[in-house]
């Protein structure tokens, strides 16, 4: 997900994309640790998108003081 594609969401999007997106982390470390997961590339992204969500929510927040 790009960093612009986020900033466009309100505040209210973003609380529900950063549960969603720790419930996808949750579940993909999950799978690794048994060894299904097909591709370790989505947990890495998932990951990154989950930071780059977390930044954005910082910026908003420390702008707003």
């Amino acid at each position: 997900m790009e960093p612009r594609e986020l900033r466009d969401l309100s505040d209210e999007e973003l609380a529900v994309k950063d549960r969603d997106l720790r419930e996808s982390v949750f579940l993909l470390r999950l799978r690794h640790g048994t060894n299904q997961l097909e591709s370790p590339v989505r947990l890495k992204q998932a990951r990154r998108d989950l930071a780059r969500l977390k930044t954005i929510q910082r910026e908003r927040e420390l702008g707003r003081k």
